[in-house]
């Protein structure tokens, strides 16, 4: 990752954090969550906000990586410790990540292209099926 986009994320981070976790600018009415995951190789800890589908109690990202070629490190990241935590608003979850296959997958990723657009351009740009991850909250898990 360039430095330019982890400052961009440091920036993005701090700004979900002030405000309660909404965000201006290019992400302005865009539902944010923080998604801390675990390096696949480094076992390094890693935060990356990422555009989030709330549905039926579980938060659902897309792997787009804004239609390039090759998956976000985050991906590979879940899937190789799916154990995760996220930041929604002000509450920290603790979550198992999953990927959505088949029916499930279509339907998850239609719903986050109709309330975001570019997600169905994200989709036209690249050959790979775009990874939609689902995260499901641990039994008690929610804090404030």
């Amino acid at each position: 990752m360039s430095t330019s986009r982890d400052e961009a994320n440091a920036r993005i981070i701090e700004e979900f954090r002030a405000n309660h976790g909404r965000v201006g600018g290019a992400f302005q009415g865009v539902a944010l969550l923080l998604l801390h995951h675990t390096g696949a190789k480094s076992g390094t800890r890693r935060i990356n906000p990422v555009a989030y589908l709330a549905d039926d109690g579980r938060y659902v990202v897309i792997a787009s990586r804004g239609g390039a070629p090759a998956n976000p490190a985050w991906y590979h990241n879940l899937m190789a410790h799916p154990d995760a935590t996220i930041e929604v608003g002000t509450d920290t979850i603790d979550v198992v990540a999953s990927e959505a296959t088949g029916e499930e997958r279509e339907r998850l990723y239609r719903a986050q292209a109709e309330r975001i657009p570019q997600f169905a351009e994200y989709q036209k740009r690249t050959k790979r099926l775009i990874p939609v991850i689902v995260l499901t909250p641990r039994e008690g898990s929610r804090q404030n």
